[in-house]
């Protein structure tokens, strides 16, 4: 294990090894994008439009990672994004990455797809972020909320992007499909793929049996592996505002949404009682060509005016990518798919290494951008790109190149 980790010097590196050990399906659902990709790729090009402006000679022997988020201290600007069915990609992966999570003092957000039970993973690490789809009636969301209430979680995400299921060609193109179901192909990749097949697979039915979509409702999903069964995803078209509005009368903890890009909805989200937003397309899984969040990030900082905090997820590799949002006035960093990588390729351990190289990337970054402290980030460290793409968010816009703080960004 110690030797395959010396081998893994970026996040990147994660998800080279995850391709070689899990089977096509799996990895195709994580790795998945929506169509042609347009958005996935927009989100990568979108760190390159902003470039550094570093001080120099600057005392920095001494350099604080810490950030304050909902009333909570945390040792990094960056946490764990929910994923769906990581469980399957490594053995008790929603465990894994909120244990791991736990010890390094960041959150990790369990999601409404994982395979273990949100009571299990809130008693057993002390998760407390829960993200949820909304049930298409209000009688199923009140249940859902009871149910995560009762279990003890302080802050629920609704992902609010997701009225329907986006296109699954991708999926069945690598074979993938919810529940999987058993065929001759998913039975090759799995033989092929022995360290999986026996640490991951095998050892989760032996030991807890066929795992269940657990959380997605107030009741237990449909079994992860079935011929005939199917998810219901249908039903929540006739969501609106007023649905998040109910789910603020409900919930006594703190309510993010998550999914927001348009500064209205910002604004709207506010307005029902949100506490937090996450700026987030989805990774690129739903609406092709979207706009990438960090190109929308100033505009929704600018609308909320610092009634919320306001955090982003969406391709996040490198800890210079978590700079820059957070010099462009995010206040913290979700990432996703490199934690289901290193959890699948290494367990604990991966993970542990996965935020290890993050937080050095920070602080390593930090000191050379003459940074002691998250709060001295901002605008002023950063240049727009020249030529940058069309239709691009402004220097005036963002503050970018011009100096300013981000507050005093001009209307747009």
């Amino acid at each position: 294990m110690k030797r395959r980790l010396e081998r893994i010097l970026s996040l990147d590196d994660f998800e080279r090894a995850a391709r070689r050990h899990l089977p096509r399906p799996l990895f195709g659902y994580v790795a998945s994008v929506a169509e042609e990709g347009e958005t996935a790729r927009a989100g990568r090009e979108a760190f390159n439009e902003v470039h550094w402006l570093p001080r120099a000679l600057v005392n920095v022997s001494s350099i604080s990672t810490e950030v304050e988020l909902l009333g909570q201290r945390f040792s990094q600007p960056f946490g764990i994004a929910p994923m769906g069915i990581s469980a399957l990609t490594a053995y008790r992966g929603d465990m894994v990455l909120a244990e791991q999570a736990q010890r390094a003092e960041i959150p990790m957000i369990v999601s409404a797809s994982s395979l273990i039970p949100m009571e299990e993973l809130a008693e057993t690490t002390g998760a407390d972020w829960f993200q949820a789809y909304l049930p298409g009636t209000l009688e199923g969301i009140d249940a859902l909320l009871e149910r995560v209430i009762q279990a003890g979680y302080k802050r629920l995400v609704i992902t609010v992007d997701y009225p329907v299921p986006p296109n699954p060609e991708n999926h069945r193109r690598s074979g993938f499909s919810s529940p999987l179901k058993p065929s001759a192909r998913l039975a090759w990749d799995g033989l092929t793929r022995p360290r999986w097949l026996t640490g991951t697979f095998l050892r989760t039915l032996l030991r807890h049996g066929v795992p269940h979509f657990e959380n997605n409702a107030a009741t237990r999903g449909v079994p992860v592996l079935a011929k005939h069964a199917a998810r219901d995803f249908a039903g929540r078209r006739h969501l609106d505002w007023s649905t998040l509005e109910h789910v603020r009368s409900r919930f006594p903890g703190q309510l993010v949404v998550k999914g927001i890009l348009h500064p209205d909805d910002a604004r709207r989200a506010c307005e029902a009682g949100a506490d937090g937003l996450i700026v987030s397309n989805h990774g690129g899984r739903q609406l092709d060509a979207t706009v990438a969040p960090m190109t929308m990030l100033p505009e929704v900082v600018k609308a909320v005016e610092g009634k919320v905090p306001v955090m982003i997820d969406g391709g996040f590799r490198r800890g210079g990518q978590v700079l820059k949002a957070l010099a462009l006035g995010a206040d913290f960093v979700f990432v996703g798919r490199p934690f289901n990588y290193a959890a699948s390729v290494a367990g604990g351990a991966g993970v542990a290494h996965a935020i290890r190289l993050m937080s050095e990337e920070i602080e390593r970054n930090m000191a050379l951008l003459g940074v002691t402290a998250i709060d001295q980030l901002g605008p002023h460290l950063l240049r727009r790109r020249e030529g940058g793409t069309a239709g691009a968010t402004t220097a005036a816009d963002t503050g970018v190149g011009a100096g300013v703080e981000t507050g005093d960004k001009a209307s747009d």
